[in-house]
């Protein structure tokens, strides 16, 4: 079971009174943090025209953390495949696996909020067949030779060789949503899936066991990672960890229900919030232990957790405390 953590927005929640740049050198100085604890990824998440900053430029910060570490697996988690040009994106992402000598993994998602696809001058109804259009836009482009791939959104010619080409020949795609038919578009053109924070452990087992039936009865061969992501935190008791992350918790919450929706929330009700609290994984180093080891049980040993430790607001020296309990305390018993 491998384990990583993130994800990183660089949202500037209301009280926050530090520079934008400093938000940033924060996500490098924890990116360095992470690889010393000896975990296996750093993940950085995207949206756009948010009031908060939320990050947008998924690979210009990526090659910035490639270049903060040596052995990290970087990752977007998730960038949205539709609202990209797939030349930029094809370019930018073999760009950032040279510079991280082929540690990159990228994420990718339909999308949702409404505003974000007006204006790209994307059609949201268009959104699932943009990204089913664009993995293999992608395999094309980064094989040697030609692209040899008639792109359905985007006129491009085929005999045209876009570079450069990524350090292992390729860079691994993994897919996010929920809903059967994302799941099982993970399934057929992915190298891995990601559940959402929102999925329980039974929702995770099901559409694994989907996955895994999908790709055993179709003969798709290759190696595909399981990657779950779930929001948490480590600190000296199950009382102390809760009071660390509730308020960023519940502001990122908050913010996420308003780019889904498209519409303002103001403040989460009662049940929602204890509905996020019973979601998240948080406790003493052996708690969380005990929660992750359940997944592993369930899945299988072959896991990639994404262990969400970045919370709006949370000081820098907490989440590095954080992360070295989770390096030190936590990940060494589930390997």
């Amino acid at each position: 079971m491998k384990l990583g953590t993130g994800l990183f927005t660089a949202q500037q929640r209301p009280d926050d009174d530090r520079e934008p740049s400093e938000l940033y050198d924060e996500i490098l100085e924890l990116t360095r943090e992470i690889e010393s604890a000896g975990l296996d990824s750093a993940w950085v998440s995207e949206h756009h025209f948010a009031e908060d900053g939320y990050l947008s430029g998924t690979m210009p910060a990526l090659g910035a953390m490639a270049a903060e570490s040596d052995d990290l697996e970087i990752g977007s988690c998730v960038a949205l495949g539709p609202l990209y040009d797939p030349i930029r994106l094809v370019e930018d992402a073999a760009t950032v696996d040279l510079l991280s000598d082929g540690r990159l993994t990228l994420g990718l998602a339909i999308g949702s909020n409404p505003r974000e696809f007006d204006v790209f001058g994307v059609p949201r109804e268009e959104r699932a067949e943009r990204l089913a259009d664009l993995v293999p836009f992608l395999r094309g482009a980064w094989s040697e030779g030609d692209l040899e791939y008639d792109a359905e959104f985007h006129d491009v010619p085929t005999d045209v060789s876009i570079t450069p080409k990524p350090a292992r020949g390729d860079v691994p795609v993994m897919l996010g949503g929920a809903a059967k038919p994302a799941v099982r578009r993970a399934a057929r053109v992915g190298d891995g899936w990601c559940a959402p924070s929102a999925l329980s452990l039974e929702g995770v087992r099901k559409r694994v066991e989907d996955i895994r039936t999908v790709r055993e009865t179709e003969g798709l061969e290759g190696e595909f990672t399981i990657y779950v992501l779930q929001h948490g935190w480590v600190g000296d008791s199950r009382e102390a960890a809760w009071e660390a992350i509730r308020d960023g918790y519940f502001y990122l919450q908050r913010r996420y229900a308003e780019i889904f929706s498209g519409e303002s929330v103001e403040e989460l009700d009662e049940d929602r919030k204890q509905e996020l609290k019973e979601q998240a994984i948080f406790g003493t180093p052996e708690q969380v232990r005990e929660e992750l080891e359940s997944y592993r049980e369930a899945l299988g040993d072959d896991i990639h957790f994404i262990f969400r430790t970045y919370y709006p607001g949370v000081k820098t020296e907490a989440t590095i405390d954080c992360v070295q309990r989770l390096g030190d305390e936590v990940a060494p018993e589930l390997r």
